[in-house]
């Protein structure tokens, strides 16, 4: 059992573990289960993740509310044209990241990691570098219980929720579990690894959340875009023999109290930021009618339950 990133290192001491070993068999002594049913397992998330980012690369998936949709295709359009500015890795994970997040909004089928308004993050990241290096099935795996672990250290001293802790909990959260597992994937030490997520917490560190018309689709699914590139440049940071001069854990305690700190309209009540916008609340008017919708006022809504 641990609880924290020094806990992990703790167990991992002089082995040649890595951070999914010392995750996998805590879930082996928790669960009853073999190392091969766990993998099993993750095996069908991982299934589900890939579906989720491919499926709107080649067809536009439109959300629920039609407020979002269609970036996934036309990131992917861009990228087959030839003509982008930047890595075709990172944008790969952006498309993959984009199209997972219009499944969410779409109502279709995702893994919730570590949320759903964050689902697009740790899968377009991880399939678009496993995709690059060629990486075996129980490497991608293995990478997936290094994320897994990292956002139960979050969850166990932090929140990875946006009505908790803003947008730094949910997407930042996700961004450090994928820093993390690609990290892994490419060679990283666990020391490394638990670097890499530091930091990618640290540069979205008080990131509100502030979807539009309560909705997590605006601007949800573009950050979810930008979680992807976060994750990418920290592992290569890392990689690179730059370490977050931060410990993990100190960061995630750090973020806790942000997120504390942040004012309640900053924290998924859509009654700050983007939201209360003059086009964001025409956006809202648009679905909900002139004063319809969520108005932040939970205790005497009790809609959402």
């Amino acid at each position: 059992m641990y609880n924290t990133s020094k806990d992990i290192l703790a167990l991992i001491g002089s082995s040649n573990k890595s951070i999914a070993d010392i995750a996998i068999e805590n879930e082996m002594e928790l669960f009853n289960m073999t190392r091969q049913e766990i993998l099993d397992k993750l095996a069908q998330r991982y299934d589900i993740m890939y579906s989720a980012c491919h499926d709107g690369l080649e067809k536009a998936i439109i959300s629920i509310s039609g407020l979002t949709g269609g970036t996934g295709k036309q990131m992917w359009d861009y990228i087959k044209a030839g003509k982008t500015i930047g890595d075709t890795t990172a944008l790969k994970g952006v498309a993959y990241a984009l199209s997972c997040s219009e499944v969410n909004s779409s109502m279709g089928l995702i893994i919730a990691a570590p949320t759903a308004g964050a689902c697009g993050i740790l899968p377009g990241a991880l399939i678009a570098v496993a995709e690059k290096r060629n990486a075996s099935q129980e490497e991608i795996l293995l990478a997936l219980a290094c994320a897994a672990a990292v956002g139960q250290v979050i969850t166990k001293n932090a929140t990875v929720s946006g009505a908790e802790g803003g947008c730094q909990a949910e997407c930042g959260s996700a961004a450090s579990m994928a820093a993390a597992a690609i990290t892994q994937l490419c060679g990283g030490t666990p020391e490394q690894a638990f670097d890499a997520a530091a930091i990618a917490m640290q540069n979205v560190m008080g990131l509100v959340c502030d979807p539009v018309a309560g909705l997590v689709e605006m601007p949800c699914t573009k950050r979810n875009a930008s979680g992807v590139t976060n994750a990418l440049l920290c592992a290569d940071m890392v990689l690179a023999g730059i370490p977050s001069k931060i410990p993990f854990d100190e960061v995630v305690e750090a973020m806790y109290k942000v997120g504390k700190a942040l004012p309640t309209t900053l924290r998924e009540t859509a009654l700050g930021g983007v939201a209360i916008t003059p086009t964001g609340l025409a956006m809202k008017e648009k679905l909900f009618g002139k004063g319809g919708g969520c108005q932040g006022n939970c205790a005497a809504c009790g809609g959402c339950d």
